[in-house]
């Protein structure tokens, strides 16, 4: 694949999927979209009824009058109580009634009718057509809510299933490199038809268990639905290992060919290998990777961040946004330094790095080698640029964190990761800087003018998505902020595509709704693979952790003489990083809530401090090496043609500065965020 390419006008899909795909994934999408605003629109229906009509929630167009007496002597009706009382022999406690108890319980049944009277000539004084049409809407949203509590959990089995499946039948799931000959590619099919043919066991010993269990129905029905996807991911394998396609040329397997396992395999053969041949336990695997479905609104979330991504490559936004710093002709290093601060925040609104680096990836790389810069340098700005935007609002991560540890709250997480953010991105600029001098700008006359000129073409998308999120609020009373972002991000992406789709209409032959139409399944097309590659890696990290959290080896690394915090931060960091060197960083934040969490507080580690120190541990262990995600993200994006081409001379560090780079900046930024801190309340 060449790295041109990726930018050119006519390529708007990175990967060969069937356009239908992408079509049903969209709506599946956006249906999830609505039932998650579906809370925020019956809170708005509700505001707005009692601003219509006062005491809405009294109101009931259909209510029938009431059969209580208004009308009643109450000095009567308790005379002639105490007169009907008639002692019972039988009864050794009975004892004549109390008037004053008889006339206040009258009393009071009295102000009750005359409640319900009240309420009546009230529903009959507003019972109007439109109440009942409004009323109708609203009753109806809220059942309609309350009986599908549970279908999200199958939107989103939907969602893994129809994703995964995409990625599976194009050989896109995450791998160290690519299969180069049949008997690789055999490899990598075969190994993935057994480890879904061991998760289909192991949800079938689970579901021996809840078949004794009383009361675990919905469980079950959960349990077949996903062994339902891994036998579909099966008979996916199968054909794909019979019918290889004809561009795979023959040859056998070497040494490396074991790097063609997927990521997701190789996780599940760990975490099956312990269940079953360890622990003993069959049913664990299902179990883990069942935990995704009680998360299932936050997998959801980070599908319809993927697909943000996946549609802001469909504008020119991001090109936009690049031509405001041509007319400066900054030099590769100043260049780079721009882009890492530049991208940071976008990355925050894509939910992770890695989706910011199939989104935009490829127009950075492209800058700079326009610019002059390296291979090497270029590979390591495009797989750290937006990596240091996870500590920043609204970061899906940071959200996960605070919901799954009532310790810390999202503002303070936020305004800590701010200036580590400030931090990490200077110190890149300092080392990009200094190691590869040439650095000073030489803008051209005029280029602040030129600038300001460029950036007049921005101002439609600006308005455009000011809008929307103004219209989201008005109408449904949603504010924009950490936990609305996934809601609120893809209908404002699906504004700008319509606004880009067009300008562009002219040029190639079809009117504005055929092309946001296409690229809005395009769009969901590059999601589907993606989505279906990541989630896949997320669940199998979830079973990954679980060793963890049925071993011993936390307790181990954690003693109970233990009481030094330093030692335990120095084990914590280690362990952090080399989490984030084979997990998903959601999946880690699951199994490091689960595990280390609890007991590094418990030594005197502060919980705000611990997080931030996860958040910069999972970058630095993304950017490092066996896997390096970030890496394998952009070997995706720019091309594995470019990747070998980096260059293989001068200085040791201009041979690997695609790897040593990020080390060098986030290797120290972690230390500095993990140690400093402790010496104002540790000691």
């Amino acid at each position: 694949m060449n790295w041109r390419a990726i930018t050119a006008p006519a390529a708007r899909t990175l990967y060969p999927v069937h356009r239908i795909y992408g079509a049903v994934l969209l709506l599946l999408l956006l249906f999830t979209l609505l039932l998650g605003m579906g809370n925020s629109l019956h809170s708005r229906l509700l505001w707005v009824g009692e601003q219509t009509w006062p005491n809405y929630y009294l109101l009931n167009p259909d209510a029938t009058e009431p059969s209580c007496q208004l009308e009643m002597d109450v000095d009567a009706e308790v005379a002639r109580r105490v007169a009907n009382y008639k002692p019972d022999p039988d009864d050794l406690f009975s004892s004549p009634p109390n008037p004053d108890a008889i006339r206040k319980s009258l009393q009071s049944n009295l102000e009750l009718c005359q409640q319900q009277y009240d309420v009546y000539e009230q529903n009959l004084a507003h019972a109007t057509p439109a109440l009942g049409a409004f009323k109708t809407v609203e009753q109806g949203l809220a059942d309609f809510l309350l009986e599908n509590i549970e279908l999200t959990k199958y939107l989103f089995i939907a969602m893994f299933a129809m994703a995964a499946a995409i990625a599976a039948l194009d050989t896109d799931h995450i791998a160290l490199r690519l299969p180069r000959n049949r008997a690789e590619w055999r490899l990598s099919q075969g190994v993935q038809f057994v480890v879904n043919g061991l998760m289909v066991l192991s949800l079938n010993a689970y579901l021996g268990k809840l078949a004794t269990s009383p009361g675990s129905e919905g469980t079950m029905s959960l349990q077949y639905a996903w062994g339902g996807v891994f036998g579909l991911f099966m008979v996916i394998n199968a054909v794909r290992f019979l019918n290889v396609p004809e561009r795979i040329r023959p040859g056998g397997l070497s040494v490396s060919s074991g790097l063609v396992i997927p990521l997701y395999c190789a996780m599940g053969l760990i975490a099956m290998s312990y269940f079953f041949l360890v622990d003993g336990y069959a049913s664990g695997l299902a179990i883990y990777f069942g935990m995704m479905s009680n998360l299932s609104s936050m997998f959801i979330n980070i599908g319809l961040y993927v697909l943000v991504g996946m549609m802001l490559k469909q504008t020119r936004i991001p090109e936009l946004l690049l031509n405001l710093i041509k007319p400066f002709n900054l030099p590769a290093p100043m260049l780079a330094s721009v882009i890492i601060f530049a991208t940071a925040f976008p990355t925050a609104f894509t939910g992770a790095s890695g989706i910011f680096i199939l989104a935009v990836g490829g127009v950075v790389y492209d800058e700079l080698r326009r610019a002059g810069a390296g291979r090497q340098l270029s590979l390591a700005t495009t797989a750290m640029s937006g990596s240091l935007g996870v500590v920043l609002n609204p970061c899906l991560l940071i959200v996960v964190v605070a919901a799954l540890n009532k310790e810390v709250t999202t503002t303070e997480m936020y305004s800590w990761g701010f200036w580590v953010f400030i931090m990490s991105a200077t110190l890149f600029s300092l080392i990009v800087c200094k190691t590869q001098g040439n650095w000073k700008p030489r803008p051209a006359p005029g280029a602040f003018r030129a600038a300001l000129s460029e950036s007049r073409a921005l101002l439609p998308y600006v308005a455009v998505a000011a809008l929307v999120i103004l219209s989201i609020w008005v109408v449904l009373g949603l504010k924009f902020n950490e936990y609305s972002a996934p809601l609120i991000l893809p209908l404002v992406m699906l504004a700008l595509v319509l606004l880009d789709s067009g300008r562009s209409r002219g040029e190639q032959g079809q009117t504005r709704s055929q092309v946001f139409w296409a690229r809005s399944s395009a769009a969901a097309s590059d999601s589907a693979v993606h989505i279906g590659a990541l989630l896949a890696l997320i669940g199998f990290s979830i079973c990954l952790g679980g060793i963890l959290e049925r071993s011993d080896i936390v307790h181990a690394l954690f003693p109970e003489d233990l009481t030094s915090p330093w030692i335990a931060m120095l084990v914590i960091v280690v362990m952090l990083t080399v989490i984030g060197m084979v997990m998903d960083p959601f999946g880690a934040v699951i199994l490091v809530s689960a595990t280390i969490a609890q007991p590094a507080i418990q030594l005197g580690i502060d919980p705000l401090h611990f997080w931030i120190v996860c958040l910069v541990a999972f970058e630095l262990g993304y950017l490092s090496p066996p896997v390096a995600l970030n890496h394998l993200l952009t070997r995706q994006v720019v091309g594995e043609t470019e990747v070998l081409a980096a260059e293989r001379t001068g200085s040791f560090w201009h041979r690997y500065e695609r790897l040593l780079l990020p080390l060098a900046v986030m290797g120290p930024t972690l230390l500095f965020v993990a140690f400093v801190p402790m010496l104002f309340y540790a000691l």
